[in-house]
């Protein structure tokens, strides 16, 4: 007679499935009755369904996010494994007293004594103690409630990275939220970033692929472009600019330029309007102290400027721009993006920026969502101009259209001075004038 037992998702009432967020168990593991096999989940609640015989985990059945409903075969548990004469026959409360450490049962799954005078006890109350790896994917060693396993997930915390202080080892949801603390404080000095590790994953099973090493720029500004997104509440404001004049202008001035003379692309003129803008506008050039509880105003302009380099992304910064001219800046981007694709840039070139700008307006786009580049509180991304028609004096007449995407920190930019800052600066745009009022 086989001592296999297939469990089955139980009644689920007036709830037609649940999905599988954690499976808690693997193949080749001892549990004891009682102990947690999956935990289920649906928009109501949370739970978990547990072992209802002492035995070894023969197959697990679902996978991690399957929607099951009642009656769905999810776990086969094999009780003869464990030496059970009769695996559904409950554990005698005369049996031999338990050892001093409870996790040695799990080392000798063959003596049946030990796992009987404990059938309420869960398997794994301290993960560090009966386990020297890491749990698979998927798999959790935590001991605590699908409340607290909820809790954790929603923000994003490992819930096998957290001790617990509660009764043998439980984990609180005072102790995600210490965890949570700890995190923050970590990342803010350069330690991991917080969030729950990406799953594994054999990509050569479903084709044929090639593994590329990421360069080493990326690798900095991916860690970097992470934290700020991770820490950053961010909102994108978009708008369109009319700069018909101000290609007009642009291209009189490289009409007349010196042999000399850098050519005048529009980002130096967007960098004099920004600065304008800033001025009117000081809590955009600024930076939120540590603490989070003063914003430290800038009285300098130092704008850095997002340039592609066969590497990657890099932002080296133009400094004083308030202070110099177009032909200047122009003067100075063309050397410092040079420099940046070969790759000569020191660590000077790239700190000390108050706002940056990102443009893909040689590239092609109508709009995007720029990364705020903290310690900054905002960045504009311009996308490619194009000719739009404009309703004007009862007519459409066409226009040139350049798109605008700026992103904030919603901590110290609320929604209204985002767009007041973003429509200052499509008027500067529109007619460049009016930085010099």
């Amino acid at each position: 007679m086989s001592a296999e037992q297939t469990i089955k998702i139980p009644e689920l009432g007036d709830v037609d499935s649940v999905d599988v967020v954690e499976i808690l168990v693997e193949p080749g593991q001892t549990v004891e009755e009682g102990t947690p096999l999956l935990t289920l989940e649906n928009q109501k609640t949370a739970m978990e369904l547990p072992a209802p015989i002492d035995g070894v985990v023969k197959s697990i059945l679902v996978s991690l996010g399957d929607q099951v409903a009642a009656g769905a075969d999810v776990v086969v548990i094999d009780a003869q494994a464990v030496g059970k004469s009769d695996a559904a026959e409950p554990a005698k409360p005369e049996s031999t007293p338990a050892p001093a450490e409870p996790a040695a049962t799990e080392e000798q799954p063959a003596a049946p004594a030990p796992a009987a005078t404990q059938p309420t006890q869960p398997v794994k109350p301290q993960p560090p103690a009966s386990q020297s790896a890491p749990a698979a994917p998927g798999k959790s060693t935590a001991f605590a409630s699908p409340s607290v396993r909820r809790f954790a997930r929603e923000l994003g915390a490992d819930i096998n990275q957290i001790s617990g202080t509660g009764t043998k080892g439980r984990i609180l949801k005072s102790d995600v939220q210490a965890w949570i603390k700890s995190s923050l404080a970590s990342n803010q000095s350069g330690g991991p970033v917080l969030g729950s590790p990406m799953p594994e994953i054999d990509f050569s099973k479903f084709g044929t692929i090639e593994e590329q090493n990421l360069s080493r720029i990326q690798k900095v500004s991916g860690k970097h472009l992470h934290r700020c997104w991770v820490h950053i509440p961010h909102v994108t404001q978009q708008d369109q600019a009319d700069i018909t004049d101000l290609e007009a202008f642009r291209k009189s001035l490289n009409a007349e330029k010196n042999q000399s003379g850098a050519k005048i692309t529009l980002l130096p003129l967007v960098m004099k309007a920004v600065t304008a803008t800033l001025q009117a506008y000081p809590t955009f050039n600024a930076s939120l102290a540590s603490n989070g509880e003063q914003l430290i105003l800038k009285h300098y302009y130092n704008i850095g400027v997002a340039v592609d380099t066969p590497e990657g992304l890099v932002v080296p910064v133009i400094r004083d721009v308030d202070k110099k001219g177009i032909r200047q800046l122009a003067q100075e981007l063309a050397e410092v993006s040079q420099r940046a694709r070969d790759r000569k840039l020191t660590p000077t070139d790239m700190e000390g920026g108050s706002f940056t700008i990102s443009s893909l307006g040689g590239i092609g786009g109508t709009a995007f969502t720029p990364i705020v580049n903290a310690p900054e509180v905002a960045i504009l991304g311009v996308s490619r101009s194009s000719m739009q028609p404009v309703y004007q004096d009862g007519q459409f007449v066409p226009r040139l259209m350049l798109p605008l995407s700026l992103s904030y920190d919603h901590r110290v930019i609320d929604g209204a001075n985002g767009a007041r800052f973003i429509v200052y600066l499509s008027r500067a745009l529109s007619d460049l004038r009016r930085v010099l009022v």
